[in-house]
Protein backbone atom coordinates (compact mmCIF):
# COMPACT_ATOMS: atom_id res chain seq x y z
CA UNK A 1 0.00 0.00 0.00
CA UNK A 2 1.40 3.39 -1.01
CA UNK A 3 2.05 6.00 1.64
CA UNK A 4 -0.67 8.62 1.72
CA UNK A 5 0.52 12.06 0.70
CA UNK A 6 0.34 14.63 3.47
CA UNK A 7 -1.96 17.61 2.97
CA UNK A 8 -1.22 21.14 4.01
CA UNK A 9 -3.72 22.89 6.29
CA UNK A 10 -2.17 26.34 5.92
CA UNK A 11 0.15 28.01 3.45
CA UNK A 12 2.05 31.29 3.30
CA UNK A 13 1.71 33.39 0.14
CA UNK A 14 5.02 33.85 -1.71
CA UNK A 15 3.60 35.78 -4.68
CA UNK A 16 0.18 36.88 -5.92
CA UNK A 17 -0.47 37.49 -9.63
CA UNK A 18 -3.91 39.16 -9.91
CA UNK A 19 -3.77 38.95 -13.74
CA UNK A 20 -2.36 35.43 -13.97
CA UNK A 21 1.06 34.56 -15.33
CA UNK A 22 2.54 37.15 -17.72
CA UNK A 23 3.71 34.41 -20.13
CA UNK A 24 0.15 33.02 -20.40
CA UNK A 25 -0.88 33.76 -24.01
CA UNK A 26 -4.63 33.49 -23.43
CA UNK A 27 -6.67 36.71 -23.65
CA UNK A 28 -6.78 38.56 -20.34
CA UNK A 29 -10.47 37.84 -19.75
CA UNK A 30 -9.65 34.09 -19.79
CA UNK A 31 -6.77 34.32 -17.30
CA UNK A 32 -7.44 33.80 -13.63
CA UNK A 33 -5.52 35.24 -10.68
CA UNK A 34 -2.97 32.86 -9.25
CA UNK A 35 -0.94 32.66 -6.06
CA UNK A 36 2.24 30.81 -5.31
CA UNK A 37 2.59 29.63 -1.72
CA UNK A 38 4.58 27.38 0.58
CA UNK A 39 2.91 25.00 3.03
CA UNK A 40 3.48 25.69 6.72
CA UNK A 41 3.95 22.08 7.83
CA UNK A 42 5.36 20.09 4.90
CA UNK A 43 6.93 22.95 2.89
CA UNK A 44 5.10 21.99 -0.32
CA UNK A 45 5.31 24.65 -3.03
CA UNK A 46 1.77 25.20 -4.28
CA UNK A 47 -0.16 27.02 -6.98
CA UNK A 48 -3.43 28.34 -5.63
CA UNK A 49 -6.49 29.82 -7.32
CA UNK A 50 -7.99 32.52 -5.08
CA UNK A 51 -11.72 33.12 -4.83
CA UNK A 52 -13.11 35.89 -7.03
CA UNK A 53 -12.55 39.34 -5.55
CA UNK A 54 -9.91 37.98 -3.15
CA UNK A 55 -6.70 39.92 -2.93
CA UNK A 56 -3.78 38.18 -1.29
CA UNK A 57 -0.77 39.81 0.32
CA UNK A 58 2.80 38.48 0.45
CA UNK A 59 3.42 36.54 3.68
CA UNK A 60 -0.32 36.19 4.30
CA UNK A 61 -1.36 32.89 5.86
CA UNK A 62 -4.25 31.18 4.06
CA UNK A 63 -6.33 28.15 5.03
CA UNK A 64 -6.26 25.17 2.62
CA UNK A 65 -7.89 22.49 4.75
CA UNK A 66 -11.07 20.51 4.21
CA UNK A 67 -13.46 23.05 5.76
CA UNK A 68 -14.71 26.35 4.34
CA UNK A 69 -11.88 28.42 2.90
CA UNK A 70 -12.20 32.20 3.05
CA UNK A 71 -9.75 33.24 0.31
CA UNK A 72 -8.70 30.17 -1.69
CA UNK A 73 -11.04 28.62 -4.25
CA UNK A 74 -8.88 25.57 -4.98
CA UNK A 75 -5.37 24.22 -5.08
CA UNK A 76 -4.09 23.88 -8.63
CA UNK A 77 -1.26 21.61 -7.51
CA UNK A 78 2.35 21.42 -6.45
CA UNK A 79 5.02 23.21 -8.46
CA UNK A 80 8.79 22.83 -8.61
CA UNK A 81 11.09 25.59 -7.33
CA UNK A 82 12.16 26.55 -10.86
CA UNK A 83 8.55 27.44 -11.77
CA UNK A 84 8.32 30.03 -8.99
CA UNK A 85 8.37 33.69 -9.95
CA UNK A 86 11.47 35.70 -8.99
CA UNK A 87 9.47 37.32 -6.18
CA UNK A 88 8.37 33.92 -4.84
CA UNK A 89 11.94 32.55 -5.01
CA UNK A 90 13.20 35.58 -3.11
CA UNK A 91 10.55 35.21 -0.41
CA UNK A 92 10.93 31.42 -0.03
CA UNK A 93 14.11 31.45 2.08
CA UNK A 94 12.76 34.27 4.25
CA UNK A 95 9.50 32.37 4.88
CA UNK A 96 11.33 29.05 5.53
CA UNK A 97 13.48 30.89 8.08
CA UNK A 98 10.34 32.10 9.88
CA UNK A 99 8.66 28.69 9.77
CA UNK A 100 11.74 26.94 11.18
CA UNK A 101 11.98 29.55 13.97
CA UNK A 102 8.30 29.14 14.91
CA UNK A 103 8.52 25.34 15.00
CA UNK A 104 11.96 25.04 16.63
CA UNK A 105 11.00 22.04 18.78
CA UNK A 106 10.14 19.96 15.70
CA UNK A 107 13.65 20.48 14.29
CA UNK A 108 15.40 20.05 17.64
CA UNK A 109 13.51 16.73 17.92
CA UNK A 110 15.12 15.73 14.61
CA UNK A 111 18.59 16.09 16.21
CA UNK A 112 17.37 13.95 19.12
CA UNK A 113 15.78 11.16 17.09
CA UNK A 114 17.46 10.98 13.66
CA UNK A 115 18.64 7.50 12.79
CA UNK A 116 20.74 5.67 10.22
CA UNK A 117 19.64 5.51 6.57
CA UNK A 118 22.03 2.70 5.65
CA UNK A 119 24.90 0.94 7.42
CA UNK A 120 27.24 3.69 6.21
CA UNK A 121 25.04 6.80 6.20
CA UNK A 122 23.10 8.61 8.91
CA UNK A 123 20.23 11.13 8.54
CA UNK A 124 22.25 13.74 10.45
CA UNK A 125 24.95 13.58 7.75
CA UNK A 126 22.39 14.81 5.21
CA UNK A 127 22.45 18.22 6.89
CA UNK A 128 24.78 20.67 5.09
CA UNK A 129 28.08 21.12 6.91
CA UNK A 130 27.68 17.98 9.04
CA UNK A 131 30.19 15.20 8.47
CA UNK A 132 31.07 12.01 10.32
CA UNK A 133 32.85 13.88 13.15
CA UNK A 134 29.90 16.18 13.93
CA UNK A 135 27.45 13.32 13.53
CA UNK A 136 29.32 11.17 16.08
CA UNK A 137 29.52 14.11 18.50
CA UNK A 138 25.76 14.75 18.14
CA UNK A 139 25.02 11.07 18.83
CA UNK A 140 27.29 11.15 21.93
CA UNK A 141 25.82 14.36 23.35
CA UNK A 142 22.20 13.31 22.83
CA UNK A 143 22.88 10.09 24.81
CA UNK A 144 23.89 12.26 27.79
CA UNK A 145 20.67 14.32 27.54
CA UNK A 146 18.25 15.27 24.75
CA UNK A 147 18.80 18.65 23.13
CA UNK A 148 16.28 21.29 24.18
CA UNK A 149 16.84 24.12 21.66
CA UNK A 150 19.02 25.32 18.80
CA UNK A 151 20.99 27.29 21.40
CA UNK A 152 21.50 24.13 23.48
CA UNK A 153 22.79 22.27 20.40
CA UNK A 154 25.24 25.08 19.68
CA UNK A 155 26.48 25.23 23.28
CA UNK A 156 27.02 21.50 23.70
CA UNK A 157 28.79 20.80 20.40
CA UNK A 158 32.23 22.09 19.46
CA UNK A 159 32.59 24.05 16.22
CA UNK A 160 29.01 23.23 15.26
CA UNK A 161 27.57 25.29 12.39
CA UNK A 162 24.46 27.32 13.33
CA UNK A 163 21.75 24.58 13.71
CA UNK A 164 18.87 26.78 12.54
CA UNK A 165 20.79 27.83 9.41
CA UNK A 166 21.65 24.26 8.43
CA UNK A 167 18.00 23.21 8.81
CA UNK A 168 16.92 26.13 6.57
CA UNK A 169 19.62 25.25 4.05
CA UNK A 170 18.48 21.61 4.04
CA UNK A 171 14.81 22.57 3.48
CA UNK A 172 15.85 24.78 0.53
CA UNK A 173 18.01 21.95 -0.87
CA UNK A 174 15.00 19.63 -0.74
CA UNK A 175 12.78 22.24 -2.40
CA UNK A 176 15.39 22.51 -5.17
CA UNK A 177 15.44 18.69 -5.38
CA UNK A 178 19.20 18.58 -4.82
CA UNK A 179 18.99 15.26 -2.94
CA UNK A 180 16.82 12.15 -3.20
CA UNK A 181 16.36 11.95 0.57
CA UNK A 182 13.58 13.89 2.30
CA UNK A 183 14.01 14.96 5.91
CA UNK A 184 11.58 17.87 6.07
CA UNK A 185 9.76 18.54 2.77
CA UNK A 186 6.66 16.39 2.60
CA UNK A 187 7.58 14.51 5.77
Amino acid sequence: MAAQQQKEEYAIILDFLPNGYPFDTRPSHRKSPIAQAIGKRYFYLLELIPKKESTLQLHEEVYLGEGKRDKIHHILGRIPMEKLTQTAKGEASYIVDGLVSKDEQRFVAFFNSAGPITARRHQIELLPGIGKKHMLEILEKRKEAPFTSFEDIKKRLTLMPEPKKIIIKRVLMELNEEDKYRLFVGV
